[in-house]
């Protein structure tokens, strides 16, 4: 019996360091995404033109 609470203690404090070091990380900005706002206007320009184009191709089919 001695030993699940050894264990239990054992568990919580591995499990607090863990979070603590979660914490830490999250603050200092590791989980940031840096990457995709650089490109996220490459993806936006191409909904653009896909939109236009359905736009084009609608009224060329509503002129006929």
């Amino acid at each position: 019996m001695g030993v699940i609470y050894v264990l239990l203690t054992i568990s919580i404090i591995v499990a607090i360091i863990f979070f603590v070091a979660f914490i830490i990380s999250v603050r200092n900005g590791q989980y940031d995404d840096v990457y995709t706002p650089s490109i996220r206007m490459l993806f936006d320009d191409e909904l653009i033109k896909d939109s236009k184009e359905k736009s084009s191709e609608s009224n060329k089919t509503k002129q006929s």
